[in-house]
């Protein structure tokens, strides 16, 4: 059984309470170890998300822009954020590198490591399909980026149902 690190809970500040208590009870259920990515958002930060692949390095991420189009991570009227992303964590064996008597030698050592890629979805399908197997998301309303829209799978991604509808600040 896993729980959430103080990290993710400060990231799940100004969340909205039925996506904090649920990311409370996944945890504890989920097949896969987990950290929050991502809560409330300001604009500046979504925006900067946005640019990625267009103006900045790296590939695309979103097609909200923050401005023009808000994402749910931003406050709405009541000051809440109606998302937030996590990030799969796996135990596995790698190499590093350290200093044992003044020389660099090789260790195998156990680490977590990030599942964020696109082959890694499988992961989040998992949490998915754990949480919709007891009802949690039913009990708090909640939907998964991986499955709530047609053309784009965001695997990260989980949002209070409806989410869309709720008028911004």
């Amino acid at each position: 059984m896993y729980t959430l690190s103080e990290t993710s809970l400060k990231m799940l500040k100004g969340v909205h309470p039925n996506l904090v208590n649920f990311m409370t009870e996944l945890i504890k259920i989920s097949p896969w170890n987990f950290k929050i990515t991502a809560g409330v958002r300001t604009a500046e930060e979504q925006n900067r998300l946005y640019q990625k692949g267009r103006t900045a390095p790296g590939t695309k991420v979103t097609n909200v822009d923050g401005y023009k189009l808000k994402s749910n991570h931003q406050v709405k009227f009541n000051g809440l954020g109606y998302a937030t992303d996590i990030g799969v964590l796996v135990k596995e064996k790698v190499k590093v590198s350290v200093m044992e008597n003044g020389k660099k030698v090789e260790k195998v050592i156990e680490k977590d490591v990030y599942k964020g890629t696109r082959k890694d979805f499988h992961y989040y399908q998992d949490i998915y399909n754990a949480a919709k197997n007891v009802g949690l998301l039913e009990k708090y309303g909640i939907e998964w980026g991986g499955n709530c829209w047609r053309t784009f799978k965001d695997a990260p991604h989980w949002q209070i149902k409806g989410a869309g509808r709720v008028a911004y600040k």
